[in-house]
């Protein structure tokens, strides 16, 4: 029986990505050579520059893994949610969980987005970032509407406190080392920003 090459190359690309990500959460993405990648997969160097054809496509592509299966938690969270506010906090629990299942996932977000110079990757992760707020937005705007919330809530300042939040939550379990107990924290943590929101207990 054949193989199908582009099957083979899509799975070897998903291999690429998948150890990127794992070892993102050992050490700083920023350090990670293709050197590093290879030697962990098991490969040559060469191997992985006839799936990518550079670090950068690596790294992009890795962005593009984490938009892909982020979002789609989310949104999978959303639309299981009777309303927006149980949407809310459907979604920050998803985010919470993507992080806790895939530590280097943020870590290369965080460190794309601390790069002083632009990127296409850079800009990939801004634009991420900005159609993540917009949604979390939409959503707070249905909060309002639907009287869940308080009436004078700023859905773009309460959504950058969402994403803040979250971004705490994971920064203190990269300090730690730890994040088992991260989605216990987050639930406190998610607790007060409904409060502030006026989301009564």
């Amino acid at each position: 029986m054949s193989i199908n090459p582009r099957q083979t190359t899509e799975s070897r690309q998903a291999e690429i990505i998948a150890t990127m990500v794992r070892l993102s959460a050992e050490r700083s993405p920023a350090e990670i050579t293709t050197t590093d990648i290879a030697k962990a997969m098991g490969v040559t160097q060469g191997a992985l520059f006839r799936h990518f054809a550079t670090k950068e496509a690596i790294r992009l592509a890795v962005v593009e893994w984490i938009d892909e299966h982020l979002m789609f938690e989310l949104l999978a969270a959303k639309e299981r949610s009777t309303d927006a506010l149980a949407a809310l906090k459907a979604m920050f629990m998803a985010h919470v969980g993507f992080a806790k299942a895939h530590p280097g996932a943020p870590r290369l977000i965080f460190g794309e987005l601390q790069q002083p110079a632009s990127s296409p990757v850079k800009q990939r992760v801004q634009q991420i970032m900005q159609r993540y707020r917009q949604t979390l937005s939409q959503t707070l705007a249905a909060a309002i509407e639907a009287k869940l919330i308080r009436a004078d809530a700023d859905c773009a300042a309460a959504a950058a406190l969402f994403l803040g939040a979250i971004q705490g939550l994971v920064i203190q379990s990269m300090l730690s080392g730890h994040t088992e107990q991260m989605e216990q924290q987050a639930v406190g943590v998610l607790d007060l920003y409904l409060a502030a929101l006026g989301v009564k207990s």
